[in-house]
């Protein structure tokens, strides 16, 4: 089986640099932007299988960026990840497949990569 390669997009670098290796320890291979340009770029050139957004960032923001991608690809499964929680009320979240909050305690976004990831094995099987 090869291992689910992850877009990390946000403009913190310790958040990048956390992200990357928790997922890493979880098994994952990990892709980091800085920026949507720069995400756009990635995802052309690496095709991950999931991306993690942060909303806030400098420039086009998560929300904008999200709206293009779902543009050219409805199917990639993209978690919003944002300090704000008053975002998951905004509808031009729900585009994206599950809303978490930042922590330094990771538990909840590795256990919503693992469930989406799970979701799509089982989607396939009844293909």
């Amino acid at each position: 089986m090869t291992r689910k390669k992850i877009l990390v997009v946000d403009d913190e670098e310790n958040i990048r640099i956390l992200y990357s290796e928790e997922l890493q320890d979880e098994g994952y291979d990990v892709i980091t932007a800085s920026n949507a340009e720069d995400a756009d770029i990635k995802i052309k050139e690496s095709n991950p299988d999931l991306i993690t957004l942060d909303i806030k960032m400098p420039g086009m923001d998560g929300i904008e960026l999200l709206r293009k991608l779902r543009e050219y690809d409805k199917n990639i499964p993209i978690v919003m990840c944002s300090a704000y929680s008053d975002y998951k009320q905004d509808f031009r979240t729900w585009a994206s497949e599950a809303y978490i909050i930042k922590s330094s305690d990771m538990l909840e976004l590795k256990s919503t990569i693992r469930e989406i990831f799970k979701k799509r094995e089982v989607g396939k099987l009844g293909d």
